[in-house]
């Protein structure tokens, strides 16, 4: 199923803003840095779930801000030293159509 969610994101416009490897290490990134707070399945954990349904009412762009600078007072850490604002974006569409 993974592998699946791999090439379609891939495949899909966002991608294009990532090269294929970049996509493929934040889709890991997703997974296990993401993971260790929202859960490996993403439906929740310390931090909140970060499925589709989810973040169905935050704009992809709402929530690249969120991955950049994170949320002041809770366990939501700035990733901004990490990641450009294209690859935020990218992480923030691969969640809402994963």
């Amino acid at each position: 199923m993974r592998s699946a969610a791999l090439l379609l994101a891939l495949a899909m416009p966002c991608a294009a803003e990532v090269a294929p490897e970049r996509a493929a290490e934040l889709t890991h990134m997703v997974t296990q840095d993401c993971g260790s707070c929202h859960g490996l399945t993403r439906k929740g954990g310390l931090g909140s779930p970060l499925t589709a349904d989810a973040l169905d009412h935050a704009a992809p762009e709402t929530l690249a801000e969120i991955i950049l600078d994170g949320i002041p007072d809770t366990a939501m850490p700035p990733w901004r030293p990490l990641l450009s604002e294209e690859e935020a974006l990218w992480i923030a569409r691969f969640l809402k159509q994963d």
